[in-house]
């Protein structure tokens, strides 16, 4: 960096020292003021609705701690589950699951099926109330 030389010094005192009125433009003020105006007269914004969102939140919540308790058993069952000392515990997890889970295409199709058939009716369900007809 430069050092500053006697005459930009000068210079720059004399610019910061000079007390101009700084004014606002014309009509500044005045929208100032309306988009003030505005504000105070819009509504109050929509709480949330928490009253509504409870349940699903409740039950989200009760899900979750069912899954993770589902996977604590899981977890505790395949560690007595495991007799052979050459494979790690969790390669034997496909041994604990259900038959439904062991099946080949049609398996995979029914779940496919139904996993389309509830987004359906949720979104059915979604739209309709949403819409207002119940």
């Amino acid at each position: 960096m430069r050092r500053l030389i006697r005459y930009d010094e000068n210079e720059m005192n004399r610019i910061l020292s000079s007390e101009d009125e700084i004014l606002p433009s014309s009509g500044f003020a005045v929208s100032v003021m309306d988009a003030v105006r505005r504000e105070a007269a819009a509504p109050p914004p929509i709480p949330f609705p928490w009253k509504r969102a409870l349940p699903g939140l409740v039950a989200a919540g009760l899900a979750a701690v069912m899954v993770l308790a589902a996977g604590v058993v899981a977890f505790g069952q395949l560690g007595r589950a495991s007799t052979s000392a050459h494979f790690p515990t969790f390669l034997s997890l496909p041994s604990l699951m259900p038959i439904n889970f062991h099946g080949g295409m049609e398996s995979a199709a029914s779940w496919t099926v139904l996993a389309l058939l509830v987004t359906f009716v949720s979104v059915k369900l979604s739209m309709r109330l949403a819409s207002g007809r119940v």
